[in-house]
């Protein structure tokens, strides 16, 4: 029997599109999903804790925003590094990487006498936690078929989110307790960094990306991936198509990083910019600042954290939500319309008085931010091509992470000095601006990625004498508005 190397047979890329979702797919998907419920863990847990840090530690303003920001800092390095090296080393092996980091300084935040070693030690889980997002992003976008890709990426996120409502219940819990004698902040970082630890064992079973492995010339070890997910498949009913019913295809070429910054890809990266400076404003802003909005409309911290944690029920809710229209509707726009509901609803949230204003408010901006956030980070990895899949993300969530990191410093500030409502009147501002960026962006519901990206094939591209395939170097567009 002719094998998938054979002449005249369809590339990885195009083997594993033809495959119906599988129990193998869901399978990496649920492992994806944890561990990026202990990253989203991570992420919103210095925002619950940010009041009791402030008492244990008698923070002042700029204290209080070294702490919130140190993570994100953090994960600016981290995005670029990880993200680059994903490209280099493998999807794989920047996960475990990921994952170690992270749950070693994790851990030791647990046991942080001062101010200085928490900040230390929060700036390094931060780095293991910069590159999570983008290797999740482009394992996701290699492995899962275009038809279903926006609806199971949506369901990774979906489940990663549940950890923003158990860090508000856990809170509640927790903070104001001492269990065994050890204040109850240091027992919510241990449990972050032991679940770390349980999400690097789970994925040791993971298989490399076959668009990865084809793209740096492993084409073996590629064929063998794709091979177990058509196993999979064939094992639930799926027919193998013939080899004499393919249209041969040439290999992609390996591009330089320096390609996402030259047309026709630095369009993207230039809008995608825009997206992941602007968008964090109000995402994180408001994880961040949620309990000190309350705080400053005179709630108790008891009060504010059961407020805030009913309005972190939108969050996987709105995850959910997005498991709906992904596929019903272009990625772009369900972004754009998000984006402006996360504006409209910031607005309101800043100006609520009452209890019951103040949760809805807050439920309906959470819910719309992770339609934003899933669509989002579904919307970016379908953008670019295998080879700069992942240090393009690292690239534009480093922007994230510290855009994130700088928002404390005149976030809070502002808060002080002129109220919530005037915070997240500039919350709504920075939405409608990265909305407008978007609506400029491509199409890409329904799509492979290799389509979308206008990815070179070896044959039609040739280097050019700078060594950046010919369309590259020539500026010349390959994607559709």
């Amino acid at each position: 029997m002719q094998r998938p190397e054979d002449a005249g047979s369809p590339l990885v890329a195009a083997r594993l599109d033809r495959l119906p979702m599988t129990a193998l797919h869901k399978r990496f998907v649920a492992i994806m999903a944890l561990g990026n419920f202990f990253e989203i863990y991570e992420l919103f847990l210095a925002g619950v804790l940010a009041t009791t840090l402030k008492a244990t530690f008698s923070l002042v303003g700029f204290d209080l925003s070294l702490v919130l920001a140190s993570t994100f800092v953090g994960a600016f390095f981290g995005a670029v590094v990880i993200g680059r090296l994903a490209d280099r080393i493998g999807r794989r092996g920047a996960y475990m990487l990921t994952l170690t980091t992270y749950s070693a300084a994790t851990l030791v935040c647990a046991f942080a006498p001062n101010l200085w070693s928490l900040i230390l030690f929060r700036f390094i889980a931060g780095i293991g936690l910069g590159g999570e997002l983008p290797v999740t992003d482009s394992f996701l976008g290699d492995i899962l078929p275009p038809q279903q890709r926006g609806r199971y990426a949506a369901w990774a996120f979906t489940a990663a989110y549940l950890a923003v409502p158990a860090v508000g219940f856990l809170g509640m819990k927790l903070i104001g307790e001492s269990p065994l004698g050890i204040a109850g902040w240091r027992w919510m970082f241990a449990v972050g960094s032991l679940g770390a630890l349980l999400t690097f064992l789970v994925r040791r079973g993971l298989p490399e990306s076959p668009r990865w492995l084809e793209s740096v010339g492993r084409r073996a070890e590629a064929d063998a991936v794709a091979t177990r997910f058509e196993e999979a498949a064939e094992a639930e009913g799926w027919t193998r198509p013939p080899v004499t019913d393919v249209t041969p295809q040439q290999r992609p070429v390996r591009l330089p990083a320096r390609s996402i910054f030259r047309a026709p890809l630095a369009r993207r990266t230039a809008l995608m910019a825009v997206l992941w400076i602007l968008a964090p404003i109000g995402y994180y802003g408001f994880g961040s600042l949620g309990t000190l909005v309350l705080a400053a409309k005179g709630l108790t911290v008891s009060s504010s954290l059961t407020y805030l944690t009913f309005s972190f029920i939108g969050y996987p809710l709105g995850s959910f939500l997005s498991v709906l229209v992904m596929e019903r509707a272009e990625r772009k726009w369900i972004l754009c319309a998000s984006l402006v509901g996360m504006g409209l609803f910031g607005l309101a949230y800043g100006n609520a008085a009452s209890p019951m204003a103040i949760i809805l408010a807050g439920f309906c901006f959470t819910l719309v931010a992770n339609v934003m956030s899933n669509s989002g980070h579904i919307y970016q990895l379908e953008q670019f091509p295998t080879s700069v899949r992942t240090t393009a993300t690292g690239w534009l969530y480093s922007l994230s992470r510290l855009s994130t990191a700088a928002a404390p410093f005149y976030l809070i500030p502002l808060l002080d000095a002129h109220g919530a409502g005037t915070t997240f009147a500039v919350v709504a501002a920075a939405m409608l601006l990265s909305a407008l960026a978007v609506a400029f962006g491509v199409r890409t519901t329904g799509l492979s990625v290799e389509s979308i990206s206008g990815a070179p094939q070896d044959a039609d591209f040739p280097p050019s004498s700078t060594g950046v395939p010919a369309h590259v170097a020539s500026g010349r567009r390959t994607e559709t508005p």
